[in-house]
């Protein structure tokens, strides 16, 4: 039963299972990436953890620093939210690439925030649209909301719906290697029961 389904059961079978997916989402994201940008991206082998919230700040480098925030809800068959976090320079970096032009200093201008909503669309939906057709199940993803904070700001969105949903989240580093690396993190946060139905739709259960 859904209500049953905990974190303290994900055995390290289901954990190699959510890495792989982890894995696949984040080299279709990268491939969609390079389409975008018309130019090669190679991805370094993405760190999969299974993380106490308490705990994502410093993994991700610290709460203190300015990133870049892109959320989306998930409905469908499973139903949740993903988080595209992008460390301040990469997001001016890659804003630069696919505009064409040196990024401004400072803040970022309106038409630098809507190149990073395109870019963060592109690389979500690639994320979602691999899980979906690995585990053939439907996700509908919603209009990507973005903030650029502080990071413990932006990780109030899921620490306020994890209060209610639990404390461990599936956390996805990816390095987008140019010709500099590029930090991004992936933050994937289905419900538990939706947990169970991506698990099941593979041929495990808990």
């Amino acid at each position: 039963m859904a209500e049953n389904v905990s974190f303290e059961k994900v055995t390290k079978e289901y954990y190699d299972v959510l890495k792989e997916l982890g894995n696949i989402g984040a080299g279709n994201a990268t491939t969609a990436l390079a389409q975008m940008l018309q130019c090669k991206v190679d991805m370094k082998v993405p760190q999969v953890r299974l993380l106490d919230f308490k705990d994502v700040g410093e993994a991700m480098g610290g709460e203190e620093q300015i990133v870049i925030g892109i959320y989306l809800a998930v409905e469908g068959d499973i139903t949740g939210s993903i988080m595209f976090v992008l460390e301040r320079s990469a997001g001016k970096a890659l804003v630069s690439k696919l505009m064409g032009m040196p990024a401004t200093e400072g803040d970022f201008t309106e038409m630098e925030i809507s190149a990073l909503k395109e870019i963060g669309n592109i690389i979500t939906g690639a994320y979602l649209n691999s899980l979906a057709q690995l585990t053939n199940l439907k996700m509908l993803p919603s209009i990507p909301d973005l903030n650029v904070d502080m990071l413990n700001a932006i990780l109030s969105v899921p620490a306020i719906e994890f209060g209610i949903m639990g404390d461990q989240i599936l956390l996805i580093q990816t390095v987008f290697t140019d010709d500099v690396d590029l930090n991004g993190y992936f933050i994937l946060m289905p419900d538990l029961e939706s947990y169970a139905k991506m698990l099941g739709a593979l041929g495990l259960t808990i």
